[in-house]
């Protein structure tokens, strides 16, 4: 069993538990996810099963769309609702000043991850220190925010549709807002509706995928319908197609010249779906122009 499930996790599970529920579900022990979300946020967290789990990294290297409710006024240790509560102040903004206020965290910067995340420092998660009480420095890492749309103003609360590279934290930005805007904010509530390719309307709950296991889906579905095949959530590399004889080197993850692949245009430096002669995929290839070969990045045979 290899492929991609697009899971909706819900609030109360943290992305090992959908993991590890899956686990049971589908009777696989080789199960990874593509990128966590905090246990009281909602939406899109794709899994890889079986050898699609080779996916992973470049899954979590996409960019992500986040709708999130952003509270004026109250400032919190984990900069959300689930935190203590660490200051609470008057919020004087008017509906007319957020456009202007938002406007200004779109771009290039740098973001300082909060205490309470899942991010490694030393080999020890920031929130386990956090819990003992402990706080750390911790540096600033470029992200970007390529949008912000604000879609419901109801002061002190806000809602935002935020577009933003990897390793941007909602919690931080609605903090950071606050700050701006002079009264302190947390974030009240998350959604990911869409990382990569994969969208929330797609999405499949926990409890969906183990009636399609058990084969008791009301429409009929099997997990062969649920579960995408690695070469199509990379179909942002181009696909680069072997000619006859070059098979068994493909499959031994030799590297291959570029005049052995049909070309349509000409090859550049970067990533390419490799298939072999019959159509079959077989891995990542990274072309590499001084020599002129495709060499293998990541098989998948």
């Amino acid at each position: 069993m290899d492929g991609i499930i697009n899971v909706y996790k819900e609030a109360g599970f943290t992305s090992f538990d959908v993991v590890a529920k899956l686990r049971g579900i589908l009777k696989q022990k080789k199960i990874g996810h593509t990128g966590t979300l905090d246990p009281d946020a909602e939406g899109v967290l794709p899994v890889c099963v079986g050898k699609a789990t080779k996916l992973c990294e470049y899954l979590t290297e996409k960019d992500k769309v986040y709708e999130a409710v952003l509270r004026f006024g109250i400032t919190t240790d984990t900069q959300d609702l689930s935190g203590i509560i660490l200051t609470t102040r008057e919020v004087l903004l008017k509906e007319a000043d957020i456009p202007a206020l938002i406007r200004q965290f779109v771009g290039v910067q740098a973001q300082i991850p909060p205490m309470y995340s899942a991010l490694k420092v030393g080999g020890r998660k920031l929130c386990d220190l956090a819990r003992q009480g402990i706080e750390i420095e911790r540096k600033p890492r470029e992200i970007e925010i390529f949008s912000i749309e604000v879609t419901n103003i109801c002061l002190p609360v806000i809602t935002i549709r935020v577009h933003c590279s990897k390793g941007t934290y909602i919690r931080t930005l609605c903090r950071d807002i606050g700050e701006r805007a002079g009264c302190g904010g947390c974030m009240e509530r998350l959604l990911r509706v869409q990382t990569g390719g994969f969208r929330l309307q797609d999405a499949l709950r926990l409890a969906e995928i183990e009636r399609i296991a058990g084969n008791a889906d009301p429409d009929g579905r099997q997990l062969a319908d649920i579960l995408l095949p690695a070469d199509r959530v990379l179909k942002c590399y181009p696909r680069a197609d072997a000619l006859a004889g070059t098979k068994k080197i493909l499959h031994n993850g030799g590297s291959l010249p570029a005049g052995r692949i049909r070309q349509k245009q000409e090859l550049l430096p970067g990533l390419y779906r490799m298939y072999d002669e019959t159509g079959v995929f077989t891995g990542l290839f990274y072309f590499d122009e001084k020599t002129g070969l495709l060499r293998p990045k990541k098989m998948f045979l």
